[in-house]
This record gives structure tokens, sequence and C-alpha cells, in this order.
């Protein structure tokens, strides 16, 4: 976990903003035999900024430009990696033809916004690439019909610390970005991701999907459920994110998994999960603790306790089914969400990878 630093952050470019400015120094060499350095886009929102090259090379075949990717201070994990296009002219008529260079993914599952087969090249920087080579063919008087290439050196090994595998998108990264700009620590490229997460799920035909608040709860859901990888989604802390979204795409059955401390807040109705946007409430946890007959004892303790996995193992040992009503609370605030197209199923796991309570999906 990357914690967020203090004060104005700095905004950066996505890929798809570098691979642009990479696309526009490589066509205009390819036409004048120069390239701009630095070279100037224009982004969807009308900003103009200006990318320094790392490399520039043309041949009677092809231009290539390459381009350092600046995240700002968002913790992104192509933050400096290059981002190169090599530019070849096409066959007549064929247009803006896109290519999967090394270290860029390709397409295997339906349900993303590109079909199979194809570069994992984004729609916006697809257009915004394709809008440029318009731009500059009209200007130097030229077809426009090109094939572009991008390649990001090690993207294959970036790729998996991204949720791409799951998605189905082999070989290295995506070309993403739908402003141009990387907004620091939005957790925009999570939500997004859980989204993309649902919409391959759909595709395939999946009707058992599960999100989970981390890395133990994870696997012990996939283990219980025999689940593949590209049903589970990396909720995290989003359960909102997740949630809202499948009520307009849903699914037959969600299992959620979780901590005790994570599902407790989903059950007293917080949708973000992280510990800097939503708190334990130990006086809604010791209501509920009154609510199953817990001995005042038990209660006591657990209005003054530090941690509610604290209050948990003492629930446990007075034999109290504490976990079993934070699962029953989690699915009522889960279902309170959706359509009714998607049953819930929700499990609370200890720090060991043990469940401790569930909630059936009725």
């Amino acid at each position: 976990m990357v914690r967020k630093p203090q004060g104005e952050l700095r905004r950066g470019w996505t890929t798809g903003a570098c691979a642009t400015a990479a696309t526009c120094a490589a066509y205009t060499a390819l036409l004048t035999g120069e390239f701009p350095d630095p070279v100037t886009i224009t982004l969807p929102r009308g900003e103009q900024p200006a990318f320094a090259l790392n490399r520039q090379e043309i041949t009677a075949n092809y231009a290539r430009a390459g381009i350092i990717k600046d995240a700002g201070d968002d913790p992104d994990v192509t933050h400096l990696a290059e981002i190169i296009v090599t530019l070849r002219r096409g066959e007549a008529g064929t247009g803006v033809r896109f290519q999967a260079g090394e270290g860029v993914g390709t397409v295997t599952k339906p349900g993303l916004p590109i079909p199979v087969g194809e570069a994992s090249i984004n729609p916006v920087p697809r257009r915004m690439m394709t809008e440029t080579v318009q731009e500059l063919s009209e200007r130097y008087g030229d077809s426009g019909d090109v094939e572009i290439e991008i390649s990001v050196p090690g993207g294959a090994a970036l790729a998996k610390k991204t949720w791409n595998p799951r998605l189905g998108i082999l070989g290295g990264l995506s070309i993403l970005g739908t402003t141009g700009i990387v907004v620091p620590f939005s957790c925009s490229a999570w939500i997004h991701s859980i989204h993309r997460g649902i919409d391959v799920a759909r595709a395939n035909g999946l009707t058992h999907v599960a999100g989970c608040t981390g890395s133990t709860s994870e696997k012990a859901v996939q283990t219980l459920h025999s689940l593949p990888d590209f049903a589970m989604l990396d909720m995290g802390d989003f359960a909102g994110g997740l949630l809202k979204y499948l009520r307009k795409h849903p699914i037959p059955l969600l299992t959620i998994g979780g901590g005790f401390a994570k599902l407790t807040k989903l059950a007293a109705g917080h949708l973000d999960l992280h510990s800097g946007r939503s708190q334990v409430d130990f006086d809604w946890l010791t209501g509920k603790l009154a609510d199953l007959g817990a001995p005042e004892s038990l209660i006591a303790s657990a209005r003054t306790a530090n941690t509610a996995n604290q209050v948990l193992e003492a629930a446990r040992q007075e034999g109290v089914p504490l976990a079993d009503a934070i699962a029953r609370g989690a699915q009522k605030a889960a279902l309170g969400l959706l359509a009714g197209e998607t049953e819930i199923e929700v499990l609370v796991f200890d720090r060991a990878g043990q469940l401790v309570g569930s909630a059936n999906a009725r």
C-alpha cells in the first residue's frame, strides 16, 4: 500500500497521451524528415502539453519516437516506462491500423471495448492517435494510411502487477486513458478495472463472481468455490464501485469475501472501506453484540477495544456468533444497492484465512 503524500500533488500523463505524442513526432518525421522536440498535442479536454522525446529514429521504411511516461505523484506501475511508437506507411486505403509491439498486450477474452485479437489500445487513445494522423496528413497532403506499432520495453513484466492477466489481456500492458491526464490517487483506474472485470465475466457467461477486500480472503474464496481467475473481481476497498456497476450489469451470484473489520464497515453502510475514508463504529458494533444477547462484560470490553478483530476474538471465546451477524448485515447493505437480479453471499475470514462467519445467498 502506497500512502498518499501530503500537500498538492503533481498530475501526470497517461500511456495514451504519451503514445499520441510519440505518434505525432514519428509521423511528422516520416513526412518532413525532422522530429519535433518537444512535441505538443491536444488532449480531449483541450489541454496542450509538450513532451520531450527520449528516442528518435528514422529510416526509409519507418519513423520511431519514444517518450518516458511521467505519472506525476501517482503510484502508477508505468511511471518512467518508455512508450515507443514505430510508424510505417500502410497500403492505400487502409487508414490507421494499430499493432501491439513488445510489452503491449493482446485482447484474448470478449467483454472489453477492444475486440478479441486486437492490440490492447483503448478507444480514446486510438481516437487521439487517429485524429493526430488525420490532422498531419491534411497539413502535409499525405494519404494518412499508416500502421502504428506501440511498444513498452519491460511491459510484460509490469503487466503482471496489473489486472490485465485476469481480464484476458496477455503479453503486456494496455494503452489507456480517457482524458490523457493522470490524477494522483484518484482511484479511478482501480474502479475502471473492476467494471471491466464485470464486463469480461458477463461476456464469457460466468454466473458466479467474487469481490474480496484483500489477498487472504480472495485466495480463500477462490479455493472454496473453485472459481477461475477472471471470476475474481479486484474489489479491494471499493465495494460501492463494484455493487453500483453490478446493479446495471448483473451477474446471478456474487460472493463478497473479506476480513471482519472491512465487512463490519460495509454492514454499517460504508461503501468505501479504506481506513482513511471510513472507520469501524465501535458503538454500532457493541449494539450488534447486545442484539445477540452477549454478556455485559463482553459488551463493556468491546466499547474500549483497540481493534475490531479484538472484539471478534472476544466474541468467539464467548460463543457469540458476531461474525455471522456482520455477514448478514453486509449482505443486507449490498442487496440494498442492487436491482434484485444478483444474489449475494458474504463470507467473513480471520487473518489466517479461516472462515469465521457467513451469510448464504437466498
